[in-house]
C-alpha cells in the first residue's frame, strides 16, 4: 500500500518532470526543466516569498505556541479547558472559509482598518491586501493564527509528562522562573520543538490556502508562494503539467535542505 499510494506517485511525478509540453502532449526533454527554474523570474520569486513566510512565521509561531503551552500549564489558572479550546479551534477550522474571513478583517474598510482608525493608531486605511508589505504581513499573521494551537498541543502535552519533581528541586535551589524555562523546561521539550519546527517549515514551503484565497498571489506576484505557482501552470496558465512537476519537485529539495539543517542545528550530537 506504501509504494502503491506514496513511492509510485513519487517517481511517476519525477518522470513527468522530464517532460514538458502543453497538456498531455508531452515529450522528453531531460533535465532542461530543471535549468529552465533557475532562469525563471516568477519561480524566483516565489521562492523568496515563501522564504519570507518561513523564516518570520515559522519562529514567531512556534515561540508564541511554547509560551502559550507554559501558560496552560500552570496548575494555578483557572478554566485551563477554555482556554485550550479557544486556541485550537482555529486548526479544525476550514482553510478557505478562515482565509475568507480574513481577506474581509485586513480589507480596506475592514475590522483592523476600523480598530486602528478608533485607537489613532494610523491617520488613513492601510492597503492590507494592495501593498506587497502589508499583503505578507495579512498573510503571515493569517498562519500564525491558525496554526500556533496546533504548535501548542504538542508542547503542552509533553510539559504535562515532566516530572514535577524537577521544577520543585530547581525552586528550591532559588532557580528563577526565567532559568527554569531556558534550563529545564527548553532542553526538556527540544524534540518536540524539533519535531514542530520541521513540519511547520514543511507545512509553510507547501502554502496555498491562504496565499491563493486571500490576496490570489497579488499585488502582481508578491506573495504568491510555489504551490500557487504549480497550481497556475496547471491549470490558469496554459497548461505545462511537466514543468509543474518540475517545480513540485524543487519543493521537496527545499524540504530535505531545511530539515537537514534543523537537524544539524537542533538535533542531537549523538544522532
Amino acid at each position: 500500500m506504501i509504494c502503491l499510494f506514496y513511492f509510485y506517485p513519487m517517481v511517476q511525478a519525477f518522470i513527468l518532470s522530464l517532460q514538458s509540453g502543453t497538456g498531455t502532449n508531452l515529450t522528453f526533454v531531460g533535465f532542461d526543466n530543471y535549468a529552465r527554474l533557475l532562469k525563471d523570474p516568477t519561480f524566483l520569486t516565489t521562492v523568496k516569498n515563501t522564504v519570507i513566510y518561513l523564516i518570520i512565521q515559522v519562529p514567531v509561531m512556534i515561540l508564541l505556541a511554547l509560551f502559550i503551552s507554559v501558560l496552560l500549564n500552570d496548575k494555578t489558572l483557572k478554566f485551563k479547558g477554555v482556554f485550550r479550546t479557544a486556541i485550537f479551534l482555529p486548526c479544525v477550522t476550514s482553510l478557505v472559509a478562515y482565509s475568507v474571513i480574513f481577506k474581509y478583517l485586513f480589507g480596506l474598510d475592514g475590522i483592523i482598518n476600523l480598530f486602528l482608525l478608533k485607537l489613532s493608531i494610523i491617520s488613513e486605511p492601510i492597503q492590507w491586501l494592495t501593498d506587497p508589505f502589508w499583503a505578507k504581513i495579512a498573510i503571515i499573521t493569517a498562519i500564525t493564527w491558525r496554526w500556533t494551537g496546533y504548535n501548542m498541543i504538542f508542547y503542552l502535552s509533553a510539559l504535562q509528562n515532566v516530572d514535577q519533581s524537577i521544577y520543585e528541586a530547581a525552586k528550591m535551589d532559588g532557580a528563577s522562573s526565567i532559568q527554569t524555562f531556558f534550563k529545564i523546561t527548553i532542553p526538556m521539550l527540544k524534540p518536540i520543538i524539533l519535531f514542530t519546527s520541521i513540519t511547520s517549515t514543511i507545512g509553510t514551503l507547501q502554502l496555498f490556502d491562504e496565499v491563493m484565497n486571500i490576496t490570489q498571489g497579488g499585488p502582481g506576484n508578491a506573495t504568491m508562494s510555489i504551490s500557487q505557482y504549480i497550481y497556475n501552470l496547471s491549470f490558469k496558465y496554459t497548461p505545462d503539467f511537466g514543468y509543474a512537476a518540475t517545480v513540485s519537485y524543487a519543493i521537496v529539495i527545499m524540504i530535505v535542505i531545511f530539515s537537514i539543517i534543523q537537524f544539524k542545528v537542533a538535533g542531537d550530537k549523538n544522532d
